[in-house]
């Protein structure tokens, strides 16, 4: 006689491995009602769940920071969800990695994992305990990108969405407040000179276009053009302006809008070599699920099992 599995036994198999509930439905139904199997079951399908998650895009997640003396390391670590963010195993894994990162110093991604690491049962490696977790949590996760430092670096987590780690000379106090500023202003680049070409590019084209644009108003309007020479004054103006406003330096200080960070640096007489600012899931494409569509679907499934 077949057993029935009730609602309460899936929801206790699902809170003991975490396993989504149509899976955890599964193994009972497969393991007659026998827990211990259920479990042993839901471990076997592990990896073909991790091969068919690999597809999915993984645009949250969470930044972590790990320091060991003048070591640190920063990484970002993707999921699915925001609900997995939240995950008790997940964020250990993800603050594992981060200290790996500190105590092997890998030299890309790739090698990340190929790391030791045993967690809740997976292991030996950080990439086997990344498939498992897959098969458990029921979401992909991917490590995106990481950078060790050697020196004196200052740190701001604001949260788990945004981490920055500043590489400075002098007062760590004034690194620090420097972090939190990144953190708040998310400027592109150190100084004017450093912010990247395509980005300057982009921005004097936006302002011609807008001089263009300014000039077919005028005309329409009965009003005089002006000269060829006041628009590319106006329109380097417009590029210099963007330059102050996304580079560290130039940027208005958070805590003081009387000075500049660069000002305020001079006074503290600290000197910032570089900074790192990772904020979750920034430059992914996300997904934009139909909701109602979804639970249609969860509620066809649990109808056929």
């Amino acid at each position: 006689m077949a057993i029935a599995i009730t609602a309460k036994m899936v929801a206790e198999l699902r809170a003991k491995t975490d396993a989504p509930m149509m899976e955890c439905k599964k193994a009972l139904t497969e393991a007659e009602g026998d827990f211990d199997k259920a479990e042993e079951l839901l471990r076997v399908k592990l990896g073909s769940k991790a091969g068919k998650a690999a597809s999915r895009i993984t645009a949250e997640g969470v930044v972590a920071l790990a320091r060991e003396g003048d070591v640190a390391a920063l990484v970002e670590v993707n999921c699915e969800t925001d609900f997995v963010t939240k995950n008790d195993s997940f964020l250990a894994f993800v603050n594992a990695i981060a200290e790996g990162i500190v105590k092997n110093n890998p030299a890309d991604v790739e090698a990340i994992g190929a790391m030791p690491l045993s967690l809740d049962g997976f292991g030996p490696t950080v990439e086997e305990v990344r498939k498992g977790l897959i098969g458990k949590i029921g979401e992909n996760m991917s490590v995106r990108r990481f950078k060790r430092f050697e020196g004196s670096t200052a740190a701001y987590l604001h949260g788990t969405r945004i981490g920055v780690v500043v590489e400075f000379a002098g007062d760590e106090a004034a690194a620090k407040d420097v972090a939190m500023h990144v953190a708040a202003m998310k400027p592109v680049a150190l100084s004017s000179a450093d912010v990247p070409a395509e980005l300057v590019a982009k921005e004097r084209s936006v302002a011609a276009a807008k001089a263009a644009e300014d000039a077919t108003v005028a005309v329409a309007a009965g009003k005089p053009v002006q000269s060829a020479e006041i628009v590319a004054k106006r329109i380097e103006g417009g590029v210099q302006k963007y330059l102050k406003e996304v580079s560290l330096n130039n940027q208005t200080f958070v805590k003081n809008d009387k000075q500049t960070v660069e000002q305020m640096l001079k006074e503290k007489a600290t000197t910032v070599k570089s900074f790192t600012l990772y904020v979750v899931g920034e430059g992914i494409e996300k997904k934009v699920d139909d909701f109602a569509a979804e639970v249609a679907a969860q509620v066809a499934a649990a109808k056929a099992a």
